[in-house]
C-alpha cells in the first residue's frame, strides 16, 4: 500500500516521504499526511475493551495518533484510508464497527481490490465537490468501518447498505477520510484527485518546508 499511495503522490506532482514505527518519525518537515490501510485499531482507543482475533500495532497506532496530533495543530492536510478513515473518526472521539458480518449478517460485504461497490456522495460534501456527484465505484477490503462519527467530523458518502464510505473535517483546509483504497484505483481519474487535492493542499501552505528524502517501502 505504501508503494501505491506513493505513486499516487508522485503523479499529483508530490515528494513522498515514508514515516512508521522503524522507519522514520520525524513530522515537521512534511506539508501533509497520508495515514493509509492496516490492521486493525486496537479497540482500547474507542472504549471497548476486548479480545479477539484481530491483530493489533500499537507502535504504529501511537505513531499515527501522534501524526494527527500535529497536523491538527498546524493545520496540515490529511487523506485517511480505510484504517487511516477509521483513525481519523477515532482520533476526534468516534466508534467502530467492530466487524461488518457480525454486527450486519443481512449485509453483503464485498472484498476486492477492484471496484465491487457504489459510494453515494452526498451532495452537500467536500468530497463531492472535489470528486464529482453523485455515485463513485469503490473497491473494499475492510471488514470494519465507522460507527458513531467523532467530533468536527461529517459523514461524506454512504453505500448501498448506509455503511459509511467516507468523512471529512469541517473547517481545515482539507481533511478526508475514504473507506476505499484509492491508491489501487489510480487508473480512474476521479480517485486520482484525491491525491491532486492533498498535494495541492499542501502545496498551498504557507513557509512550505523541504522534506528529507526518503525511501519508498512496500
Amino acid at each position: 500500500m505504501r508503494l501505491a499511495n506513493s505513486l499516487g503522490v508522485v503523479l499529483a506532482g508530490g515528494t513522498p516521504v515514508t514515516i512508521g514505527p522503524g522507519l522514520r518519525t520525524k513530522l515537521d518537515d512534511l506539508d501533509g499526511l497520508i495515514v493509509g490501510g492496516g490492521v486493525d485499531i486496537e479497540s482500547r482507543l474507542y472504549g471497548i475493551d476486548t479480545t479477539d482475533e484481530w491483530p493489533y500495532d500499537p507502535d504504529r497506532d501511537a505513531l499515527e495518533i501522534r501524526a494527527l496530533d500535529w497536523a491538527e495543530q498546524h493545520d496540515k492536510p490529511v487523506l485517511g484510508i480505510c484504517r487511516g478513515a477509521q483513525l481519523l473518526n477515532v482520533h476526534r472521539g468516534g466508534t467502530l464497527v467492530l466487524d461488518l458480518d457480525r454486527a450486519r449478517p443481512d449485509l453483503r460485504n464485498p472484498r476486492s481490490i477492484f471496484p465491487c461497490k457504489a459510494a453515494h456522495l452526498l451532495s452537500s460534501s467536500t468530497l463531492a465537490a472535489m470528486l464529482g456527484p453523485g455515485t463513485l465505484g469503490i473497491n473494499a477490503l475492510h471488514h470494519q468501518a465507522v460507527d458513531k462519527v467523532g467530533d468536527g467530523l461529517v459523514v461524506a458518502a454512504v453505500d448501498g447498505g448506509g455503511i459509511v464510505q467516507a468523512i471529512e473535517q469541517t473547517g481545515h483546509r482539507f481533511r478526508v477520510g475514504v473507506q476505499w483504497h484509492p491508491e489501487l484505483l489510480l487508473w480512474n481519474s476521479r480517485h486520482r484527485r484525491l491525491f491532486r487535492a492533498l498535494v495541492a493542499a499542501a502545496a498551498s501552505l504557507p513557509q512550505r518546508q523541504v522534506p528529507e528524502p526518503a525511501s519508498i517501502n512496500a
